[in-house]
């Protein structure tokens, strides 16, 4: 049955039954109330389950004013509880909506520019562009809040690492063909720069100009 809190924290905590979520995640970003449809949220959970990977939520539940803020439709089913916006940096999107539609979910957005796929239990229908090839199979794997990972100082630092490169490689996909060679070869001639000055230092040590 949906009902809507007043706040999150109202929501009776020995109800709650999908483990992978809390209601904090699916409350409204802007007022911090609460509606929910527990079949969306069966579905939603048993999407996480198929997956085996973290579902990163950013909007689940909207209250009227905070959809009018954020310019969602008019009728959005964020409105009623039953839609999510998940993002995909841990995903294959193709995966994940063959997944979504295998649990039960109908209505289905694309938003590749903005890394989210939005689903909910609305009429079936879909919109939206294909994600691009180069936005499959990320390898940065994002903590999982249920299944927090064992973590080492070393591994911080390369999971950083990991994730700055992957992020560099996205901004330049989105960019159009001049940008992207102008970007590449200012990268290109930086390069060429350092590997110049190295030369130079080495040829003065050798000689003795240290």
């Amino acid at each position: 049955m949906t009902k809507l809190y007043q706040r999150w924290k109202d929501y009776p905590i020995t109800e709650w039954r999908w483990p992978d979520f809390s209601p904090q995640e699916m409350a409204c970003k802007g007022t911090g109330k609460l509606m929910l449809d527990p079949d969306a949220m069966d579905k939603l959970q048993s999407l996480r389950t198929r997956l085996g990977k973290p579902l990163i939520i950013t909007s689940a539940y909207r209250s009227p004013e905070h959809n009018r803020n954020v310019g969602g439709a008019k009728s959005s089913y964020h409105m009623k509880g039953v839609a999510f916006d998940v993002r995909q940096d841990n995903h294959n999107p193709a995966e994940f909506l063959a997944a979504a539609k295998e649990v039960g979910f109908t209505g289905f957005g694309t938003y590749p520019k903005s890394g989210f796929i939005h689903v909910d239990t609305g009429p079936a229908r879909k919109w939206g562009r294909p994600f691009p090839a180069s936005a499959t199979n990320l390898s940065v794997e994002p903590p999982a809040r249920s299944n927090p990972a064992k973590s080492t100082t070393i591994q911080a630092a390369g999971a950083t690492g990991v994730a700055t490169a992957t992020g560099a490689a996205t901004a330049i996909s989105q960019l159009d063909g001049t940008a992207q060679l102008v970007v590449i070869g200012a990268t290109v001639v930086v390069a060429l720069a350092v590997l110049w000055i190295m030369r130079e230092r080495l040829r003065k040590w050798a000689e003795g100009d240290r």
